[in-house]
């Protein structure tokens, strides 16, 4: 006579009501993923309507179909005094890839020696909060006094706006795993690199993409600030030169594409967050 309760027994019926409950949601997720343009083309259409009634002043705030013209331009013209917004693009992704890409690794290897141990953390920690209390953009000066008007200064301001939130939050990630999964881990035999790859970075990750999403934003407002520092190409540039010119149009094009950049690197973190934390999809929000 078994004595397994038939009520715990997994059920083909069962299963495929479950399957089908996150395949729905797994659906609704990706058919809700373009409500997130609804507001942004509210505020477009919103911004045309008060222009052509004239609430709003075309010289000082220029419409959205004039700043379309204005982008079209951009990209098929090779104008002398902006060159081409494409090129702009090119100059200005390169910049915050090489920015980011050293703040970032820099921040994720000190929050580790910091996270994993009281030493590091009183040798690292002290020096990143005296870096992260300096008024960034009062450092630009003095980077030009120490390396010049080249790549180099507008490369490391923006690494530094990049490295502190990703470091912060790395670092709270790290101190916040739940010490009875290191328990186990130990009980388990796992050695040091094993407990660090398979309990302590995992743990740590939520937190870590947190960082990595305020990394992104303060990196492009870094960029935007860098690149109007005797640069002669990129999105900055093209904001000098129309600031020059008293073009409001142009200088709106590089604003968007700012923005239009800012929003594509936070979706792919989105992006990534979802899927590096697929375990706990069900806690994400929809």
């Amino acid at each position: 006579m078994s004595l397994t309760n038939p009520r715990t027994l997994p059920l083909p019926g069962r299963i495929h009501r479950n399957d089908a409950t996150t395949s729905g949601r797994g659906e609704r997720r990706r058919g809700a993923s373009w409500h997130r343009l609804i507001s942004p083309l509210v505020v477009l259409v919103v911004w045309q309507l008060a222009s052509t009634a004239g609430v709003i002043s075309a010289q000082k705030l220029p419409p959205p179909t004039k700043v379309w013209h204005t982008a079209v331009q951009l990209v098929t013209t090779n104008s002398a005094a902006y060159g081409t917004l494409q090129h702009a693009m090119l100059i200005s992704l390169e910049r915050i890839a090489m920015g980011f890409a050293l703040g970032g690794g820099v921040a994720v290897l000190l929050a580790v020696i910091a996270g994993l141990s009281r030493a590091g953390e009183n040798a690292v920690d002290p020096l990143m909060q005296m870096v992260r209390t300096l008024p960034l953009f009062g450092l630009i000066p003095v980077f030009i006094i120490w390396f010049g008007i080249g790549q180099f200064p507008k490369v490391l301001l923006i690494a530094l706006a990049a490295a502190i939130p990703l470091y912060l939050n790395t670092f709270s990630g790290i101190r916040g795993v739940d010490g009875r999964l290191g328990e186990l881990g130990r009980t388990l035999g796992l050695r040091r690199g094993e407990m660090l790859r398979h309990i302590i970075l995992p743990g740590a990750l939520p937190e870590a993409l947190v960082g990595l999403r305020q990394s992104l934003g303060l990196a492009w407002l870094s960029l935007v600030v860098a690149e109007q520092l005797n640069a002669n190409a990129g999105l900055g540039y093209i904001i000098n030169q129309a600031t020059q010119f008293l073009q409001n149009d142009v200088i709106f094009v590089a604003l968007l594409v700012y923005t239009i950049l800012g929003l594509l690197t936070d979706w792919l973190v989105r992006l990534l967050e979802r899927r590096a934390l697929a375990w706990r999809r069900g806690l994400l929000a929809s």
